[in-house]
C-alpha cells in the first residue's frame, strides 16, 4: 500500500493539491480498499497559510522519510520567492534514496531542478516557464511538449491538468491500468490528450517596441508568398548576417522557423472553416499537403485533421 506524501509550502496552488488529493482518494474509492495513504507534511510540521485558506499537515519533512512518493503540488509562477522561502527543503531532496520516487506537478519542477535531482535527467514543467527554466537549468533536458516525464525515479508533469494526467500515471504504476482508466472515466478526464504543443502558442507577441516589429507585422501579412532570408534582409535594410542576428535576439526563432509558426498559426484559424486541407495547405504557403501535415503536427503535437476535429468538438 504505498504512502504518498504531499509537500505543502505557502507557495502551494491550492487547486493543484486538491486535485492530486481528490485523484488518489478517488482510486482508493474505485478500488474499494485503501490503496494509497495519503499525508501532507510542511518544512515545520506546522500548518500552511495559503491567504485564503490555512492547510493542516500530519508532520514535518522527518514524515516523508518513509513515504514511497513524495509529490510537490504546483507552486505558482512567484519563482524566485518560491526557491528563496522552500531553499531549506532542498538539500532534503537531494538526498532522496533512489527507491524513493519523487514528483513536481507544473512549475515544482524549479524545486527539483533546483536540489539537483533533474540535472542530466529529462524533465517537463508548464509551457509558459521554459524559457526561464532553460536559461537557468541548462544541465536539465527539458522536454516541454510533453504532459508528464519520467526519468528514473523522478516524474514531472507540465501545466495545470498535466498533473492529473501525472497522478493518473502514478495509479496505472501502482494500481494498474484498469483501474487508472477507471478513475479518468469518473473525473470525465480524457487520458490520451496528445502533447503540451497543442496548448502553447507558436508565435512570442511582438513588443512594440522591438526594432523588427515592422518585419514581423509585414510578415503576418503576407506569409503565403515565397519569401526567402535574402527577402527579408532587404525589406528589413539589413544584411542576412544581420537580420539571422536581430531575428534571433528579437524572437528567439530563425527568421525561417519564424515563418513557418506564421504559416501554421494562420492555418489553424482555417482547420475551424469548412475549407479541404490542399485548399488549407496552399493558402498558407505550402506546395503540397504532405509537407503542410509534417509541419503541423511538429509544431502543434497533433495531425490537422486531429486539431480540426478537437476544436469543432471544442466549439460544438
Amino acid at each position: 500500500m504505498p504512502t504518498i506524501a504531499l509537500y505543502v509550502c505557502p507557495q502551494t496552488v491550492c487547486s493543484s493539491l486538491s486535485m492530486a488529493m481528490d485523484a488518489f482518494n478517488l482510486a482508493n474509492h474505485v478500488a474499494g480498499r485503501s490503496l494509497f495513504t495519503l499525508q501532507r507534511f510542511s518544512l515545520t510540521g506546522q500548518p500552511v497559510d495559503l491567504g485564503f485558506a490555512q492547510i493542516q499537515v500530519d508532520g514535518d519533512l522527518s514524515l516523508a522519510e518513509d513515504a514511497d512518493l513524495i509529490l510537490l503540488a504546483a507552486s505558482g509562477s512567484a519563482i524566485d520567492r518560491t526557491l528563496t522561502d522552500n531553499a531549506a527543503l532542498l538539500p532534503w531532496l537531494a538526498q532522496r534514496p533512489p527507491q524513493q520516487q519523487v514528483a513536481s506537478l507544473c512549475s515544482s519542477a524549479f524545486l527539483l531542478a533546483a536540489a539537483g535531482m533533474l540535472t542530466g535527467r529529462r524533465a517537463t514543467t508548464h509551457w509558459a516557464l521554459a524559457t526561464t527554466f532553460r536559461q537557468r537549468y541548462p544541465e536539465v533536458s527539458l522536454h516541454i511538449e510533453q504532459l508528464v516525464c519520467e526519468d528514473g525515479h523522478v516524474l514531472s508533469s507540465g501545466g495545470a491538468h498535466a498533473g492529473l494526467d501525472l497522478c493518473l500515471h502514478l495509479i496505472g504504476q501502482h494500481g494498474g491500468a484498469e483501474l487508472a482508466q477507471q478513475v479518468a472515466n469518473a473525473l470525465v478526464f480524457d487520458s490520451q490528450r496528445g502533447s503540451q504543443s497543442r496548448f502553447a502558442p507558436l508565435l512570442p507577441p511582438i513588443q512594440t517596441h522591438c526594432p523588427l516589429a515592422p518585419l514581423l507585422h509585414w510578415l503576418n501579412l503576407h506569409y503565403a508568398q515565397s519569401i526567402d532570408l535574402n527577402r527579408l534582409a532587404a525589406h528589413a535594410n539589413c544584411s542576412a548576417r544581420t537580420l539571422l542576428r536581430r531575428f534571433k535576439s528579437s524572437t528567439g526563432l530563425t527568421p525561417n522557423d519564424y515563418l513557418q509558426r506564421v504559416r501554421i498559426s494562420a492555418a489553424q484559424q482555417l482547420l475551424r472553416g469548412p475549407l479541404a486541407l490542399e485548399q488549407i495547405a496552399e493558402q498558407v504557403g505550402y506546395g503540397d499537403r504532405a509537407t503542410f501535415a509534417k509541419l503541423f503536427k511538429q509544431l502543434c503535437g497533433e495531425s490537422p485533421g486531429a486539431f480540426r476535429k478537437r476544436v469543432r468538438q471544442a466549439d460544438a
